[in-house]
């Protein structure tokens, strides 16, 4: 079967927090933007196809997604609900973020754009992931390599370092914030995911 079936106690709760979720993540993606002091490795990479090939950071977002998602077919992980709408929420909720909050030009507002950005980020990643619809489309890639042999950990930080290196050569922003989300972001997300996973067995 390609597609994870939608099922499972709580739905209606579990689909709200997937939405928040993803919608939060856009958010917070489009803060470390404003920040203008450096981003996630991914939004590098979508800022360079930006900057090279027109487009938004946020229809780059959406069309990368897309990309990944075929690479999963050789892979044969399974398609849920969470990944097809990480695919189509988060490159919306990016570019609505940047069309409201302006973008700073003091230091220490760009500074709390981008930590604020980060923790947001580490926020929605617990409730779209605590709500059980699937892994997001970068993810889900991570791990079905990693099933075939690397570990977990070598195959994001490959993946992760080149499309953060293909970025940079593209002109997308590297630089603090690179670094804050590198080491923030995996014990943040490990705080914040239990409190907002829901419990299937319920």
């Amino acid at each position: 079967m390609l597609f994870l079936p939608i099922r499972g106690p709580r739905l209606a709760e579990r689909l709200v927090r997937l939405v928040v979720g993803l919608l939060l993540f856009g958010a917070g993606s489009g803060l470390m933007l404003q920040s203008d002091l450096g981003l996630s490795p991914w939004d590098v990479l979508h800022q360079g196809l930006a900057i090279q090939l027109g487009l938004t950071v946020g229809a780059w977002t959406v069309i990368v997604a897309f990309v990944v998602l075929l690479l999963w077919l050789p892979l044969r992980e399974r398609y849920g609900l969470g990944t097809l709408l990480n695919a189509l929420i988060i490159g919306p909720a990016i570019d609505m973020t940047t069309a409201i909050v302006p973008q700073p030009d003091a230091l220490p507002a760009r500074a709390m754009l981008m930590v604020v950005g980060v923790v947001i980020v580490a926020i929605a990643t617990g409730l779209y992931i605590g709500a059980h619809f699937g892994p997001g489309p970068r993810d889900g890639l991570m791990t079905g390599i990693s099933k075939r042999g690397p570990s977990i950990r070598l195959t994001r930080a490959v993946i992760e370092l080149t499309v953060l290196v293909l970025g940079w050569m593209l002109g997308g922003t590297v630089g603090v914030g690179t670094v804050v989300f590198a080491v923030a972001i995996g014990p943040l997300v490990q705080v914040f995911l239990p409190i907002f996973e829901v419990d299937l067995q319920d």
